[in-house]
């Protein structure tokens, strides 16, 4: 078999190349009091070196549980640790399967239904998660997740050789879908391919701008999700750094305070938050600079807004759009200057085709991003491909324009995205509330794209005489039950995120009378604005 490239591997690989590059920054302190913080560097030597003990370690505990090589793990952490990172790649390099779970999912029976699905043999958890012995329903051995250092030296088994899968096929690591299907997110079975894709097209998309300087850029998200996961490879590949800021939603006092002590070059964020350092950059000529000298503003999760695009480019911010998805990883990548900047090219090694869907607008030829079977990042068939072809349908939408590039359009189905690039069956809960307010609610849209959480715009029945504010106060509670099997991004669980508007206000197609969701969110968006507390 081809030797397959994966996170260990690209590990040892620069322990060796770099052992005493800086891997990570650390940071150490307090948020509300940024002349308090300070970095502590982790080489690229030490990360290895705490990784191989946690293997060690993680070893002797669960084949004490009775787990052996390739039974799979569960991991519920926050993954907005270092102490995260040597957690999952200890684990996975004592040869077991991370299925990576994030705290965003609260509802347990939905937490141990996916490791029931995934055939987990135990299950480690964040140390500050409290999990009560009788809500144990599979009877799982739980484990705390801990420093190195806090690792007794009688606890740690022998370092078994790196693990080697015995085929492309073979299940390494496990994530979840970032939307949940009726009621839970899906399995995303990640083989031995699919993470040698991760590497090989990682590599390509964290790039150092000069090969003869480290990079150092920034944490993107939990390492229970995939963004992380690339950005960490891709880092690795070229024995770059990765700071842990004091908080994922850093404000300007502490990216320029990383420019200036941890000679931050490239930043790594969802678009969401990066248009707020480029909205603030207006009115603030000390992070506009700061932004101004940085190699990469790289993003992902949505694309940037129209007005923070222009301005960036305007300045000569060097934006990197990185489009992706939990069951593809990285798929698409822009230029990082000149005309045309933000368009979008197929990452190099992979097998895509897009595909012309009927769209009803005349002006625009609308086509289907498509993974073709052959391509190396091709999901699970469990995650639903073509059953003719193999092939794996995204639902994105893009049109084309020039050969080979693309501008992203938007979703093919019901699925909006929220502010960190992470789904919402908006379907699936306009069906909920219909089914539960039958004769209060005679219509109701789902909005919420690039926000935090969904809201929903609902048209009382005729018949009903109830006030605007129980009205409000009725759905949530009739669809509480719904909601908390979701991931806190799904949720809505507030009346303040029900919106009552009069019978056929909102907007509708003038042909079969739909409700048009991008028609409410332009509409409204003033209404939202207020709604989310965007001033």
């Amino acid at each position: 078999m081809t030797h397959l490239l994966s996170h260990l591997t690209v590990l040892q690989a620069a322990s060796h190349k770099y052992p005493f590059a800086i891997a990570f920054q650390i940071a150490r302190g307090t948020p509300s009091t940024p002349e308090s913080i300070s970095w502590e560097p982790i080489s690229y030597q030490r990360f290895q070196q705490d990784v191989e003990i946690a293997a060690r370690y993680w070893s002797h505990k669960l084949s004490a549980d009775g787990a052996i090589p390739r039974d799979v793990v569960g991991l519920w952490l926050t993954g907005l640790h270092y102490n995260d990172v040597v957690t999952i790649y200890g684990v996975s390099r004592a040869g077991y399967v991370p299925q990576l779970l994030s705290l965003r999912l609260t509802c347990l029976k939905v937490v141990f239904d996916l490791l029931r699905a995934a055939g987990a043999r135990a299950l480690v958890i964040d140390p500050a998660y409290s999990l009560d012995a009788a809500e144990n329903v599979l009877s799982l051995p739980i484990h705390r997740s801990l420093a190195v250092q806090s690792m007794d030296e009688d606890s740690l088994a022998p370092l078994a050789p790196l693990p080697v899968p015995d085929s492309r096929d073979e299940t390494v690591m496990i994530f979840h879908t970032s939307g949940s299907t009726a009621g839970s997110p899906k399995l995303v079975l990640c083989s031995a391919a699919w993470i040698d894709s991760v590497v090989f097209k990682s590599h390509e998309a964290c790039a150092p701008v000069d090969p003869n300087r480290q990079d150092v850029g920034t944490w993107i998200g939990s390492m229970c999700h995939i963004a992380q996961n690339f950005v960490l490879v891709g880092s690795m590949g070229h024995g770059s750094c990765v700071i842990q800021p004091m908080e994922l939603a850093f404000g300007a006092s502490e990216l320029m305070m990383m420019v200036t002590h941890c000679r931050l070059n490239r930043l790594h964020m969802f678009a969401t938050a990066l248009s707020g350092h480029i909205r603030n950059s207006r009115s603030d000529k000390n992070l506009l600079a700061c932004l101004k000298q940085l190699d990469t503003l790289m993003y992902t999760g949505l694309p940037l807004a129209v007005e923070e695009q222009r301005f960036a480019y305007e300045a000569k911010m060097k934006l990197l759009n990185i489009f992706g998805s939990t069951e593809c990883n990285g798929m698409l990548i822009s230029r990082r200057s000149g005309p045309g900047a933000h368009i979008l090219r197929p990452l190099a090694g992979v097998e895509y085709r897009f595909q012309h869907i009927e769209s009803g607008d005349a002006k625009e030829c609308l086509q289907e991003l498509v993974v073709c079977k052959s391509s190396p990042d091709c999901p699970s068939p469990a995650l639903g491909r073509n059953p003719s072809s193999g092939d794996f349908h995204t639902g994105d939408l893009f049109t084309e324009t020039e050969s080979g590039h693309y501008i992203f359009r938007g979703r093919a189905d019901d699925w909006i995205k929220t502010c960190n690039g992470l789904r919402c069956d908006a379907g699936a809960i306009e069906e909920n509330i219909l089914s539960a307010c039958k004769g209060l609610v005679s219509a109701c849209v789902v909005v919420g794209w690039g926000r935090p959480n969904p809201a929903v715009f609902v048209e009382p029945d005729g018949n009903t005489d109830m006030t605007n504010d129980d009205l409000r106060n009725v759905i949530v509670s009739r669809t509480r039950d719904f909601h908390v099997r979701r991931y806190m991004h799904e949720r809505i669980d507030s009346p303040e995120f029900v919106v009552v508007v009069q019978p056929g206000r909102l907007p509708r197609t003038a042909t079969k009378g739909n409700l048009q969701r991008k028609m409410v969110e332009l509409e409204y968006k003033e209404l939202l604005d207020e709604v989310y507390g965007v001033h």
